[in-house]
């Protein structure tokens, strides 16, 4: 069978980025979906409906063989979803709210497969630590302006700022796209006999991102 075209209804660069390091060929494009959380969601549920939601959004824009990819990523502190910070205000009460303890990042992925759209989808979780930085590096970090487009005003993998500390989850799922929850969702629908990987995306993932993961046996195996 091989492996057909993906259609990722997303135009993160982040993850275009990420997708990119499997050797699967994709197109992108845009899938807005209102966000808002509803009345007592769970942030597990909420992630996930949002994934689901970019990809039937993206549905009409997907050619007959093509696979659709969508994900969603939300960074959690106790109880409170945090999104992207409105402004640089915002992004520093962000940054001073997780400065110094544990906090969760949830991404989501929904995979339809053609010909009959059949939903998969999956979910990652990681324990992120953040080191005690300083209010000057918060300064410096929001006038840069990346917090501006990052759920919870941070790049895991900002080589100025590098606000993570001791972290020893999936990094991928930090910056946006879990591969190896891709990769195990993808062998769910097509079997490994079928299914082409031109490159072995928990390698290709560990080199492009300077990681040494260890997770990766457990998610492959379905044990998180």
């Amino acid at each position: 069978m091989g492996f057909p075209s993906i259609l990722l209804a997303s135009t993160s660069p982040r993850r275009q980025q990420l997708l990119s390091w499997t050797g699967w060929q994709f197109v992108t494009c845009p899938a807005p979906v209102d966000e808002t959380p509803f009345a007592g969601e769970k942030p597990a549920g909420y992630v996930r409906r949002l994934a689901e939601s970019k990809g039937r959004a993206a549905l009409a824009q997907a050619d007959p063989d093509t696979f659709v990819l969508a994900a969603d990523t939300i960074v959690v502190d106790g109880d409170e979803l945090l999104g992207k910070p409105r402004d640089a205000a915002e992004a520093t009460a962000m940054l001073v709210r997780l400065r110094g303890h544990t906090h969760q990042v949830l991404t989501a992925l929904a995979v339809f497969a053609p010909p009959n759209w059949r939903m998969s989808i999956d979910l990652c979780v990681a324990n992120v630590p953040m080191r005690a930085y300083r209010d000057e590096e918060i300064a410096v970090y929001v006038a840069s302006g990346d917090p501006l487009d990052k759920a919870g005003a941070y790049a895991i993998q900002n080589p100025e700022f590098h606000p993570v500390t001791g972290f020893n989850g999936c990094y991928a799922c930090v910056v946006g796209l879990p591969l190896c929850h891709l990769l195990r969702t993808m062998l769910r629908i097509v079997g490994k006999a079928s299914l082409d990987e031109p490159v072995s995306v928990p390698d290709a993932c560990q080199a492009n991102l300077n990681y040494t993961c260890p997770v990766t046996k457990k998610i492959l195996n379905g044990e998180m």
